[in-house]
């Protein structure tokens, strides 16, 4: 009985967004932003602070694109790597995004090198064979800047079904929880592996969950899902 609430609670909210699967689908085959691992790298590091994702980085990553890898200035994860900063910094002021954003691409430069690939299949081949119980001794964990949240959003566009604990996602299943009479986990990794656990029992991915919970927010009177639905399509 209490898995049957518990897929109702979950269908309920999943119900709100049903063009959700579609998009996660899309991160999932590590197809944002037109399959480029720079965008990707770029995103997450402008992310980690916490702004307002569709209002203030979408728009700046989309300059970055025209800027820098539409000209052909900047196609790699090597070209990234060994950019100019302050050139950099005309596009988004973030000192710190900059850094953590040229550190993972200098790693993935090096684990591309290793394994005679491209952008992709390193990043791919970075997020299956990394460990979220111990990400913060992973080379792109120890990275200054990057915190869990960042970490597992980058797993996420590398092709991993799992989810972000960060405050909005842990506000809402923090809600859901209490519905269904779970209690919330204490500890990060134990709250993705309890959202893991919820998805595997409802029949959705944790990915889905994650996302959800973003778009179902709020802005202006309608929620971001039908706000920003002409954005979604190109990230």
């Amino acid at each position: 009985m209490a898995n049957l609430n518990l897929k109702k609670v979950v269908t309920s909210y999943m119900e709100k967004v049903p063009e959700v699967r579609g998009y996660c689908d899309r991160c999932l085959r590590t197809e944002r932003w037109d399959g480029s691992v720079v965008l990707m790298i770029v995103d997450a590091s402008f992310t980690s602070l916490g702004l307002n994702y569709f209002q203030a980085v979408v728009p700046r990553v989309e300059e970055f694109k025209r800027r820098f890898i539409d000209n052909g200035m900047i196609k790699t994860v090597e070209d990234l790597a060994s950019s100019d900063s302050e050139t950099l910094r005309s596009v988004w002021r973030n000192r710190r995004s900059w850094e953590v954003a040229k550190a993972i691409a200098s790693y993935l430069a090096e684990l591309k090198k290793e394994l005679k690939s491209d952008d992709r299949a390193a990043f791919i081949h970075w997020a299956k064979n990394t460990e979220l119980e111990i990400w913060e001794e992973d080379p792109i964990g120890r990275i200054k800047g990057v915190g869990i949240n960042t970490f597992q959003y980058l797993r996420m566009m590398a092709g991993i079904d799992t989810v972000m604990p960060d405050k909005i996602v842990k506000r809402v299943m923090e809600k859901m929880f209490k519905e269904v009479g779970l209690n919330m986990p204490r500890s990060d990794i134990d709250f993705i592996k309890e959202v893991e656990h919820v998805a595997l029992e409802t029949g959705y991915k944790a990915i889905e969950l994650c996302w959800m919970t973003w778009l179902i927010q709020s802005e202006a009177g309608s929620i971001r899902i039908e706000k920003y639905a002409h954005l979604l399509p190109k990230i």
